[in-house]
């Protein structure tokens, strides 16, 4: 049985999340962030992007490249390729969202968000549980040194909450702008925050060494967005086109986060792990109460509508990206929904 007390502390300074590091990998770390945001600000503007980042280069790399780069590093087996093209397929799907337009009022078509969404936390939450029997190397993760505790449980719970938060999908649009972001005004402010957590307890959790910029550059180039105008409400896009352009880097530089220069490592501390896990369960304990609590006393059903509209900040989203006819949509959708409870 894992506990605090089996983890070896390494041989290098550290502060209490990682090692102490030179100044080159915190410059490094914003570097990634800055190249992963702009990356996916690019994609969502402009078609050449999707082409070259989804098209032309995974095809190319995928047959010439990956199958041989991973092979004796740290970034070898299973878990990276299927991060890799689980994230390209939903930013597909993200693409066709944006560039076709009768598959913006497909309801089958508008689960694929969700169902990838969703699929991607399973595959997390699976490693999370794998994770908890690793004691020093790890099997499932190229010899990387990965420690299991009651941490890995607990993070496990927190990324189903966090699944099961989801909702609102019905309600994807395009907005009216020139960017043409895909808004999801249902992944809420605080939505993103419990995922956040969680994803990066998983990364810290799971692939340790790999947690500055896997967790922590991945999800600032797509949080930070989030909260400025040109991303509120486009999370998931900027989440999902973040991600396909990191995965595709590591599997096509593996070595650059283990065996370079800018290699920046966990401190491997028990007690940090078990707060980060904490952490992200209790956030998403509160969002998936609360998330139930407004279904409930709002009576809505997450799967037919959207839960939040009427929220102030769903509102300025509508006001600022909606088009009349999407208005009229969503106006519509709540009425009909509103009817049929009452009857």
């Amino acid at each position: 049985m894992s506990s605090l007390f089996t983890i070896v502390p390494p041989d290098y300074p550290t502060l209490f999340f990682f090692e102490v590091g030179e100044w080159y990998d915190y410059l490094a770390l914003i570097v990634t962030t800055v190249a992963l945001a702009v990356g996916a600000w690019l994609i969502i503007r402009y078609k050449w992007a999707i082409v070259l980042f989804f098209i032309i280069l995974p095809i190319t790399l995928g047959i010439f490249w990956w199958p041989y780069s991973t092979a004796g590093t740290t970034t070898a087996g299973w878990f990276p390729v299927v991060k890799h093209y689980s994230a390209l397929l939903g930013s597909l799907s993200l693409v066709g969202i944006q560039l076709v337009p009768r598959l913006r009022n497909n309801r089958w078509y508008l689960l694929f968000p969700p169902i990838l969404l969703a699929g991607n936390i399973l595959e997390a939450v699976v490693r999370d549980i794998q994770g908890y029997w690793v004691q020093g190397i790890d099997p499932y993760q190229g010899g990387m040194v990965n420690w299991g505790g009651s941490w890995n449980i607990m993070n496990a719970i927190a990324g189903v909450l966090n699944l099961l938060a989801i909702s609102g999908w019905l309600g994807i649009f395009v907005s009216k702008n020139r960017d043409r972001t895909v808004i999801w005004g249902d992944l809420t402010i605080w939505w993103i925050i419990g995922y956040d957590l969680w994803n990066f307890a998983f990364v810290y959790n799971c692939i340790s060494d790999h947690a500055w910029y896997s967790g922590v550059a991945l999800l600032a180039s797509c949080t930070v967005p989030a909260f400025m105008k040109m991303g509120r409400g486009a999370w998931i896009q900027y989440r999902s086109y973040t991600l396909t352009l990191w995965t595709g880097f590591v599997l096509t530089v593996p070595t650059f986060t283990n065996a370079s220069i800018f290699e920046h490592q966990s401190s491997h501390n028990g007690t940090a792990l078990f707060l980060v896990s904490l952490a992200a369960l209790v956030c998403n304990v509160g969002v998936f109460l609360y998330h139930i609590y407004f279904c409930v006393s709002r009576r809505r059903n997450p799967a037919r509508q959207e839960v939040y509209y009427d929220t102030a900040e769903y509102q300025k989203l509508i006001a600022t990206h909606a088009t009349a006819e999407t208005q009229a949509r969503i106006q519509d959708r709540v009425s009909n929904t509103t009817k049929k409870r009452q009857f």
